[in-house]
């Protein structure tokens, strides 16, 4: 059909909880949270398989969670409107 679509990622998964530590280290505050149960049709785990990425476009990420959280919240704190139309 000539429409292509790729899963972006590191092929490695991280949980809500290593990414809710990541942006608190990003924040330099804690981020308060509640656990609870799964909510129905949520899967246990699951990731993106970007092997088609790397053969295909030559991509693969360069950054690590803890790095993707830092430069989301430098982002957001330098745009706090987030993008102007």
């Amino acid at each position: 059909t000539g429409v292509f679509r790729w899963n972006l990622g590191s092929g490695k998964g991280s949980s809500v909880l290593e990414v809710l530590r990541s942006f608190e280290k990003a924040v330099g505050r804690p981020i308060p949270y509640e656990i609870t149960g799964r909510r129905a049709g949520d899967l246990p785990a699951f990731w993106a398989d970007a092997t088609s990425a790397l053969a295909d476009l030559s991509w693969s990420t360069t950054k690590t969670v803890d790095e993707m959280c830092e430069d989301h919240w430098r982002w957001q704190k330098n745009n706090p409107q987030g993008y102007t139309s």
